[in-house]
């Protein structure tokens, strides 16, 4: 198991993955995603009790131990256009990053008689990541030379690990804490966050980590009747900077940079009700990025460098529904839905960053092999729910009229979908 558990934390740390809600997932492992991510107040399984309500491992009576891993592909494309001397120029730039991994792992120790249960969680719960190759046709994506960002390339992952413990203090109603450790690695081409250089333009990064560290807490109730509910929240994870190594596309040296990216705090809370055919779940969420630092900042630094994301805070519903019909086989159908922490006016700034999902779909299943075994499996579709636009933005054209130097008569816009086919095993010793 030590070994299992090395693997998928490497996995974890040095595979990319894109995310559905903002930069954050929707859902962790199989089943939990093909719930549409709701288990604030319906814990069906391990992986979605520790990641959104920790009190929900109360639920299981049995040593678990889960393991699942996803194919994850977002298809994002940016579009642009500016007026020229010579008429209108505008462009599509299509994604060319290709497949990511999504690991997770998860263990949960509990007894059937016993008020205290403890967990222990590997997730990769965050991230963000886009490709796009240099254009000789889209304003954006043209050469720096000629204006545009050139290729613009971006990778990050945030791994969380959780150690929880949860209470029964009665037989409906249960408590639980989980302290949270996390590391992050970001890297970007170019490095907005660098001031650039008049002659060379804005540098690229290495790949800078950094470490933060947070908690969570979470009330669970289950009436005895299918009747549930609980509520969590998850503290701001508050991180060291980003300290970024940069060189010019020339390969020469550029000036470090710093900048600090903490992981938004989060309030849930959830419905569920159980039956002997079926299993509801309803979950709300409050993502807060306006009060997060590296994601409240807007606008630019007076060397000419980005301040931040501008991010508004968003809300996020999920709902699922399990089918039991063939005990041993449970069906799933799951759906999420976000709001856009992304402002017009700041569009551009999140040109690294596309990674927002308006409406996402899921269809899964389990499969119990004897008592112990179980597999699990979930499709996932998700849409932008059309594109998210503004000008194109210069902080030589800034004006008190104009305090993000938006060009005049310039669009760029981003859109995409994101595709996932994720596996998981659960055994309960």
């Amino acid at each position: 198991m030590k070994k299992v558990f090395s693997a998928v934390l490497l996995g974890c740390i040095s595979l990319g993955l894109s995310a559905q809600t903002g930069h954050i997932m929707q859902g962790i492992g199989a089943n939990n995603m093909s719930m549409g991510g709701a288990a604030t107040g319906q814990p069906l399984d391990i992986n979605g009790a520790l990641h959104w309500n920790p009190a929900g491992i109360t639920e299981f009576s049995t040593k678990t131990f889960s393991v699942n891993a996803g194919l994850f592909y977002s298809s994002p494309e940016v579009s642009s256009s500016v007026n020229t001397p010579g008429g209108l120029m505008s462009g599509t730039t299509k994604d060319a990053r290709g497949v990511s991994i999504m690991p997770s792992l998860a263990m949960v120790w509990g007894k059937k008689n016993s008020k205290h249960h403890f967990g222990v969680s590997a997730f990769g719960i965050s991230g963000f990541g886009v490709t796009f190759p240099e254009s000789a046709s889209n304003p954006v994506t043209m050469p720096q030379s000629y204006g545009g960002f050139g290729r613009v390339q971006s990778d990050y992952q945030l791994l969380q690990v959780g150690l929880t413990y949860a209470y029964k203090l009665n037989d409906k109603v249960s408590i639980g804490l989980a302290p949270t450790f996390n590391l992050s690695m970001l890297e970007l081409l170019p490095n907005p966050i660098a001031a650039p250089s008049p002659t060379k333009g804005y540098p690229g990064s290495d790949k800078a980590t950094a470490l933060g560290i947070g908690g969570q807490a979470g009330l669970f109730y289950n009436s005895g009747t299918g009747f549930k509910m609980g509520v969590s929240y998850k503290s701001q994870q508050y991180f060291q900077e980003f300290n970024f190594k940069n060189n010019y596309a020339d390969a020469s040296q550029a000036p470090d940079a710093s900048f600090r990216m903490n992981y938004p705090a989060i309030a849930s809370a959830g419905l569920g009700y159980s039956s002997k055919l079926f299993d509801l779940a309803l979950d709300y969420r409050y993502v807060d990025y306006k009060n997060t630092k590296g994601f409240k900042e807007k606008g630019w630094n007076m060397n000419g460098s980005v301040a931040g994301f501008g991010w508004e805070s968003i809300s996020v519903v999920s709902a699922g529904l399990q089918y039991k019909a063939l005990k041993s086989m449970p069906f799933r159908i799951g759906y999420t839905y976000s709001s856009n922490p992304i402002s017009g006016e700041l569009a551009m700034f999140s040109l690294p960053a596309t990674a927002v999902i308006k409406h996402a779909f899921q269809l899964g299943f389990g499969y119990e092999v004897g008592k112990h075994l179980t597999f699990n499996g979930v499709f996932h579709h998700g849409s932008s729910g059309g594109s998210t636009s503004g000008s194109l933005l210069n902080p030589m054209m800034i004006t008190p009229s104009n305090p993000y130097g938006a060009v005049p008569g310039s669009n760029v816009s981003y859109k995409m979908t994101t595709n996932m086919l994720m596996f998981g095993v659960n055994y309960g010793f």
